[in-house]
């Protein structure tokens, strides 16, 4: 039980020691990418859990026929489920998310490999892109972070291409002033 592809057949075939080894390995994961659109801890994680019994009632549908790209392949369609359960939840909220504290220890990198600085920058992004409005917050997620295009977003928010791309100029303008206002204050505090 040790490749990736063989996980996945096990997981195919229904094996839940399989799927539970598949879960634990890639739950962190999981939960970081929800919380880029739920903020609530609780609320995070039973997304996450619900976009996991979606994964494995779909998993007859991932195909990967290269096994040395199987790993990107299948975070990129574990990424894309729970996506858009997290905007099927925001969608059930009316898009107002739950606002609520992250716990410290999502934020650990699982290989503590020296990446220290980036997770404080991402700790520093995600908290930037909590203060956008909603609409904004869904569409700069789902074009910056998650690749989705125009058009995807329009599909899955139900809205035009046209007010995706405006949301998303929107959005890129209240980070960059959120951004130019904490770097004045970091100047002004050394001054």
């Amino acid at each position: 039980m040790n490749s990736l592809s063989h996980i996945i057949e096990g997981c195919k075939n229904n094996d839940s020691r399989h799927q539970k080894v598949l879960y634990e390995q890639f739950y962190g994961y999981s939960l970081k990418v929800v919380f880029r659109y739920i903020y609530k801890y609780e609320s995070a994680v039973d997304v996450v859990n619900d976009g996991y019994v979606k994964l494995f009632r779909n998993f007859k549908n991932f195909k990967c026929d290269n096994e040395e790209d199987i790993t990107k392949i299948f975070m990129g369609w574990l990424r894309r489920i729970m996506v858009n359960t997290a905007i099927d939840e925001l969608r059930k909220q009316n898009m107002m998310p739950d606002i609520g504290a992250i716990p410290d220890d999502v934020w650990e990198e699982p290989d503590k490999s020296g990446y220290a600085d980036q997770t404080v920058l991402y700790k520093e992004l995600i908290v930037q892109v909590k203060k956008l409005p909603p609409s904004y917050r869904a569409v700069f997620n789902m074009y910056v972070i998650d690749g989705f295009t125009h058009q995807e977003i329009a599909d899955q928010l139900g809205i035009s291409v046209g007010t995706s791309k405006s949301s998303l100029s929107k959005a890129r303008m209240h980070l960059q002033k959120y951004i130019n206002q904490d770097t004045q204050e970091i100047d002004a505090a050394y001054k």
